[in-house]
C-alpha cells in the first residue's frame, strides 16, 4: 500500500459503503492523534495566535480545494478542529484518511 499523502481522493458515488472498523483502526495507525468519532475522523490542533491559526486553515482549504473533499471546521483563536467524513457513503472512507494524512505531512515542513 502507497502512503496515505501520495493517494488520490476519487469520487465515492452514493451506496459504496464506509470503510468497516477494522480498516478505520489500521488507517487511524497513519495519522496520528486523529480519532474516529460519530462517523468522522477528527483532530483539534492547537497554535499559538489567531494568525497561525488562520494559516493552518488556509492549508487545509488548500488540500480540500485539491482532493476535492471538504472537511467541517471548528476554528477559534489558537485551535482548529478538522472533521473529515464522507456524505455520500455515510461515513468514513479512504478520501478522508487521504486528506487527514495530507494535512499532516504538510505540517511537518
Amino acid at each position: 500500500m502507497s502512503k496515505l499523502s501520495e493517494r488520490m481522493s476519487k469520487p465515492q458515488p452514493a451506496g459504496t459503503p464506509p470503510l468497516a472498523q477494522a480498516k478505520i483502526d489500521e488507517y487511524l495507525k497513519q495519522v496520528p492523534g486523529w480519532e474516529h468519532r460519530d462517523s468522522a475522523i477528527c483532530k483539534t490542533y492547537s497554535f499559538r495566535n489567531f494568525y497561525e491559526t488562520m494559516a493552518f486553515v488556509n492549508m487545509v482549504v488548500w488540500v480540500a480545494h485539491r482532493e476535492d473533499h471538504h472537511p467541517e471546521l471548528l476554528v477559534s483563536y489558537n485551535k482548529c478542529k478538522v472533521a473529515w467524513n464522507t456524505h455520500s457513503v455515510g461515513g468514513v472512507s479512504m478520501n478522508d484518511f487521504i486528506c487527514a494524512a495530507k494535512i499532516e505531512s504538510l505540517c511537518q515542513i
